[in-house]
């Protein structure tokens, strides 16, 4: 989180955060934390503690990785940007889940899959000097084999922000799609002139989306970017923008 907000963002979008870092984000950053959990910790199939999750994942990060912890998103904020309004919409219930299902022609397995952990889009609306943004920010289903859920996902969340965001207002998507621009319809759609979304990642499957505003392309840190003596801080490369 300090080397992540050591260049002074005005909005940072995080994604598998375990569920007791959300109380420390604000501390670590200098920044203002929107946080949203998708998975409680847990304890097995029961109810877990963030404090507990935390000490038995110190056991074996690479091993039990959010297995106790839970996971939650969160959109930081530089302190110039006020939050006017929170959103937040599960991207795979049952019901979305259901239908999806019998359109995709989905089998067992990736439905079991699509079942075991809750996803969600959190959007926030802000104000920025004399006008308004929406910033939406959303980690969808991964599953290699079929790309197609978390696409449905992304569409959904796309859905939700568009009717989120007043005419004209402009507005950023991002996240980690886990699509990428080779394997998403939903990304091709997006970028076409009914949607006005542009900027996806060439390659990856983090991105960051924007509608409405001035931006440059998307860029992804190199690995020596994030090394620590001798530790990679994340397994996926971050992306940022510059938007006017």
């Amino acid at each position: 989180m300090r080397l992540a907000s050591n260049d002074g963002p005005s909005v940072l979008c995080l994604q598998e955060l375990p569920v007791w870092a959300l109380a420390k984000l604000e501390t670590w950053s200098g920044m203002t934390a929107v946080s949203a959990v998708a998975s409680r910790p847990m304890l097995g199939p029961l109810p877990g503690n963030a404090e507990i999750g935390r000490r038995l994942t110190d056991l074996d990060h690479g091993l039990l990785r959010s297995a106790f912890t839970g996971q939650a998103n969160a959109i930081l904020l530089a302190p110039e940007l006020e939050v006017l309004e929170h959103r937040e919409l599960a991207l795979n219930p049952y019901r979305f889940r259901r239908v999806q299902a019998h359109r995709l022609g989905l089998a067992v397995v990736p439905r079991l899959v699509w079942s075991k952990e809750r996803r969600v889009c959190q959007a926030v609306r802000v104000r920025r000097g004399e006008g308004t943004l929406v910033v939406a920010n959303i980690h969808a289903t991964g599953y290699a084999p079929d790309k197609r859920l978390a696409d449905a996902e992304l569409l959904r969340a796309a859905v939700f922000v568009d009717g989120l965001a007043r005419p004209d207002e402009p507005v950023i998507l991002a996240g980690d799609f886990n699509v990428s621009v080779h394997s998403s319809q939903t990304l091709a759609d997006l970028a076409t002139e009914e949607w006005g979304f542009e900027g996806a990642t060439p390659t990856g499957i983090d991105h960051v989306l924007v509608r409405g505003l001035s931006a440059g392309p998307p860029v992804r840190w190199e690995r020596a970017q994030r090394v620590r003596h001798g530790r990679v801080l994340s397994d996926h490369a971050p992306v940022e923008r510059e938007i006017e």
